[in-house]
């Protein structure tokens, strides 16, 4: 008699990825981990699909920013299933955050190898290029750790990889947000992130925090660089007590956009759920910078001033 479908590594798998197309990256990792624990109690080999548990784990991993589990988890998919691209692209990033820019380049330059169109790579390749010319002066090359040489079988396009999420992709609705990190996406992918965007804004109208959520999160699969999008799905977490889920999305829409005011009262908003009131009170201080006269933040000051 095989396991129950909720503890199949199938739906582990598939109940992982959904937490993380919705911005839950714990729990995603928790289901990611309970999937590898099921797959390796089964005692049979399938390099294959322990490689994606691993690679899905790890990319949690670096949306929490714990880089060091990111690249054992990377390390790990690796030595599975050699020259994946996307534990590559994981790793080389978890490196980069950890200023570890020699061992970033390699990965990076590795992917490139593979498929030398990978815009992410390529933008990673050239801030690595800069800060190891900064560090290291002209002669930084020779101080590289070995680049390994990608045997011609592993050269492909990266839409052709048969790894990660094409079982449940086989309906076509949604793609992982980390594929398209870093990539330009086409004018009718933008399109299609504006319309999904609207969706969810009608959804929250209506109050439909869960299934708002869901429309951002494809949103940002086809196009990840609307900072409003980003605050928009906070409101939702916000709405469901998803404090840390509203933090994440609030400090992404941060990074596109440095003056939106609704992410730092959102995060402030989450800072104070948190009983982080610091944090709290340096995003309105930040916020009320912009737009002094903000009465929900002057009022939401007051409240945490109460707390420091």
């Amino acid at each position: 008699m095989g396991p129950k479908l909720a503890d199949s590594v199938e739906a582990l798998r598939a109940a992982g990825n959904q937490s993380f197309r919705n911005g839950q990256f714990a729990e995603a990792t928790v289901l990611y981990s309970r999937a590898l624990r099921t797959l390796q109690a089964q005692g049979c080999s399938n390099p294959e699909e322990e490689s994606i548990l691993f690679s899905n784990r790890a990319a949690c991993h670096l949306k929490d920013g714990n880089c060091r589990d990111c690249i054992k988890d990377c390390t790990s998919a690796l030595a599975l299933i050699p020259f994946s691209m996307k534990p590559l692209l994981r790793r080389a990033s978890a490196y980069e955050a950890l200023e570890k820019y020699p061992l970033a380049y390699v990965d990076y330059k590795t992917v490139l190898q593979i498929d030398d169109s990978v815009a992410s790579a390529v933008e990673g390749l050239n801030r690595m290029t800069r800060a190891l010319m900064d560090s290291l002066g002209p002669e930084w090359r020779l101080k590289l750790p070995s680049i390994p040489l990608v045997p011609v079988t592993a050269q492909k396009r990266w839409d052709s990889s048969p790894l990660e999420y094409h079982k449940e992709n086989t309906k076509g609705k949604f793609r992982e947000a980390t594929t398209t990190k870093g990539r330009v996406s086409s004018a009718g992918d933008v399109e299609r992130a504006r319309i999904l965007k609207e969706e969810g804004n009608e959804l929250v109208k209506k109050g439909n925090h869960k299934k708002a959520i869901e429309k951002y999160s494809e949103s940002l699969s086809f196009s990840d660089i609307e900072s409003a999008t980003y605050s928009n799905r906070a409101l939702c977490h916000l709405a469901l007590k998803q404090y840390k889920e509203a933090v994440r999305d609030c400090t992404e829409a941060l990074r596109l956009d440095g003056k939106n005011v609704k992410a730092f009262y959102r995060r402030a908003q989450a800072y104070k759920a948190l009983k982080d009131y610091k944090s709290s009170f340096e995003d309105i201080n930040s916020l009320l910078q912009l737009e002094p006269r903000n009465g929900p933040a002057q009022k939401l000051q007051q409240e945490v001033n109460q707390s420091l």
